[in-house]
């Protein structure tokens, strides 16, 4: 469904781009000028390709981020020439093809989708379905592997756990997206490296190499290896011993250097929260608050921080691939924490913002924004009101422009007879609805009109 490139047309578009942005980036010294040259025009096909994937971003999503900045302050993602929308079904198992399409997906199977072009089960990264969820598929290529073959330098950046299953889809193939680590490894035990299988999530991104790899999850490195020949070792040893740089806070971030792989865990678990804010409640009777912006700890690189890096790192003749996940929308919209949800999504923006900055200056280079699956939360008038039971919890923001936002989450039942729930609400589920795709520099065009997740792995390769 891919539509074919508009070359000449990319072409004079990103030149034009490059003659007003060229400026402003040298003044701000934010990336290298050694491509200075190549920056005067843009090739037929991309150089670089940096993908940004807002998990659980759907149109609800970014919709709730811009308006409580404020109506009339676009986003960074608004600076993007091209619009289109991707279908993000996967499909249940089945002894063998053709496989029944499952209409509500999780962030494995999207994710494997734009990594292999191929449809699957969920809870599956990069192998392809089976007759069980507990049959392991066929391994399938990626994008970043086929990078690599080419001689490009690959990145992997979240805010989730890097073994999370976003950034896990381009870096390792496993039956279930839960096999993080060594030591959570018994519902995938003929996967393990003891069972001559390629190991856990963690053991796997180590293995493959990958130039820079940052976000949360130090946990699962800390775990010990049960099989081949790191075992005993934890594996951040394998990490070290191969020869990758290791780091845990910005500061170490900062200071990392080209030439070697980084390895950079910045939280035991997921990294930390942006905003904070009112906790949702049933109803819609809860007195609109603002939000509480710049709580993230200061020993943890913003996702922005974390893009500028990584860019910087993986700046070299060939090109490089780049993917950059704002996991915690996604998070956030099952735990009905609309302060969070937008937080996260405008930490997001920002690193997209990031990534136009360069390619403003570097006219060679492929942006592409999209979300993985679409979610739960809705934006609905502040004055409605319903009768009898509560349709779910609801959060009032007060926004920028000083007027009542009201998100509701709605998904997973509201506690049965409409009584105040024991406890937190229950996580909310996915939805599955078309996700936006904004794309900027060669090759931007393809993802204009409908298409499907599977065709991005295409357009992520330059063709």
């Amino acid at each position: 469904m891919i539509r074919k490139k508009a070359v000449v047309a990319a072409f004079a578009a990103t030149t034009v781009i490059a003659a007003a942005g060229m400026a402003s980036a040298a003044a701000s010294g934010a990336f290298s000028s050694a491509q200075g040259a190549e920056a005067q025009s843009a090739p037929a096909g991309p150089k670089n390709v940096i993908f940004l994937l807002g998990d659980g971003m759907g149109t609800q999503e970014i919709t709730a981020a811009r308006y409580y900045q404020g109506v009339q302050n676009k986003l960074n993602v608004d600076r993007a020439r091209y619009t289109g929308f991707d279908t993000t079904w996967s499909v249940k198992p089945a002894a063998k093809p053709p496989y029944k399409p499952d209409y509500d997906p999780d962030s494995a199977s999207t994710g494997s989708s734009w990594a292999t072009g191929k449809k699957t089960l969920d809870e599956r990264i990069s192998q392809g379905p089976s007759s069980a969820i507990d049959v392991p598929g066929t391994n399938l290529t990626t994008v970043l592997e086929l990078a690599q073959k080419r001689g490009l330098k690959v990145g992997d950046v979240s805010t989730a756990e890097i073994t999370d299953a976003t950034p896990a889809v381009l870096t390792s193939h496993i039956s279930l997206r839960g096999c993080q680590g060594p030591a959570d490894m018994t519902a995938c035990a003929k996967e393990t490296k003891a069972a001559g299988g390629l190991g856990s999530i963690a053991e796997q991104q180590v293995d493959h190499k990958v130039d820079v790899l940052l976000g949360g999850g130090r946990g699962r490195f800390e775990q010990t290896i049960t099989g081949g020949p790191f075992a005993g070792k934890t594996v951040v040893d394998q990490a070290k011993t191969q020869g990758i740089q290791y780091v845990t806070d910005a500061a170490g971030l900062d200071s990392v250097k080209s030439g070697k792989p980084v390895l950079g865990l910045f939280n035991s678990s997921n990294m930390s929260l942006e905003w904070t804010g009112p906790s949702a409640a049933l109803g819609k009777s809860n007195t609109p608050a603002a939000c509480k912006e710049n709580q993230r700890p200061a020993n943890e690189p913003s996702l922005a921080d974390m893009t500028t890096k990584a860019i910087k790192l993986l700046e070299n003749r060939k090109g490089f691939f780049l993917q950059v996940e704002g996991a915690s929308i996604d998070k956030q919209d099952h735990a009905t924490n609309a302060c969070g949800q937008i937080g996260e999504t405008v930490a997001f923006d920002k690193a997209i913002g990031v990534a136009l900055d360069y390619q403003r200056s570097h006219p060679d280079t492929l942006v592409v924004v999209t979300a993985d699956h679409s979610h739960t939360s809705q934006i609905v008038g502040e004055d409605a009101s319903g009768s009898g039971l509560p349709t779910g919890y609801s959060t009032n923001l007060t926004t920028k422009d000083g007027q009542t936002l009201t998100l509701t989450y709605g998904t997973a039942g509201f506690g049965g007879d409409g009584k105040a729930p024991v406890g937190t609400p229950p996580s909310q589920q996915h939805t599955g609805s078309v996700v936006p795709v904004w794309a900027q520099g060669p090759g931007a065009d393809a993802v204009l009109g409908t298409n499907d997740h599977t065709d991005l792995f295409k357009v992520l390769q330059g063709r």
